[in-house]
């Protein structure tokens, strides 16, 4: 899981909406689409209430930035100018073969996805220990009320039709699993804990 966008529920969930000034239940709603919304507006970035790598890097939480196909965007863009790599922002195969030979050749598990661990070795990303340290947790079972979870899809229209981009939140989120498999070894994964509640 790459994306967090409405529907999604967990502790990153609960932790964007701390930076957004919302009421941080870890359950994403339309009240914290809306928010998302206007500070992507705000912020010249996409405002189509879906966080993503972007979207995280501009809020100051790299620890939730996890990038990988078929993500796209500045960030995918600054991974390929690092990786020597055609750098169109589309994370594709080539990219995904690059990175894996990077990680490779840097003794990090060659999975293709770029989270801090692989980050941290690519200076004009500046992923620090600390930050690194905020993408793992030591409980990954959220604390999300059921009732609030209920009461929420109850009170919200259906979710629309997925975009492209919600396509691809739905997507990655079996390789987000996998990518916290990958960093067992050291805590489990922050992305670990997001749920769906649809």
């Amino acid at each position: 899981m790459a994306l967090l966008r409405r529907g999604l529920v967990g502790e990153p969930v609960r932790m964007l909406q701390e930076k957004l000034g919302v009421t941080a239940d870890g359950i994403f709603g339309s009240n914290t689409e809306n928010a998302l919304r206007a500070y992507q507006e705000s912020n010249g970035l996409s405002a189509d209430g879906i966080a993503g790598p972007d979207t995280f890097h501009a809020m100051g939480m790299d620890h939730l930035v996890l990038l990988h196909r078929p993500l796209r965007g500045q960030l995918v863009k600054q991974l390929q100018e690092a990786l020597g790599v055609e750098a169109d922002g589309v994370f594709g195969a080539g990219t995904e073969a690059a990175l894996k030979a990077f990680q490779e050749q840097n003794g990090v598990e060659a999975d293709g996805i770029a989270g801090p661990n692989t980050l941290a070795l690519i200076p004009s990303f500046n992923v620090t220990e600390e930050v690194i340290a905020q993408s793992v947790v030591t409980d990954a079972t959220p604390d999300v009320d059921a009732a609030a979870v209920q009461e929420s899809q109850a009170a919200e229209p259906p979710a629309p039709e997925p975009s492209v981009v919600s396509k691809v939140g739905g997507a990655v989120f079996d390789a987000a699993n996998a990518a916290g498999n990958a960093y067992a070894n050291i805590g489990k994964s922050i992305w670990n804990t997001v749920r769906k509640i649809f």
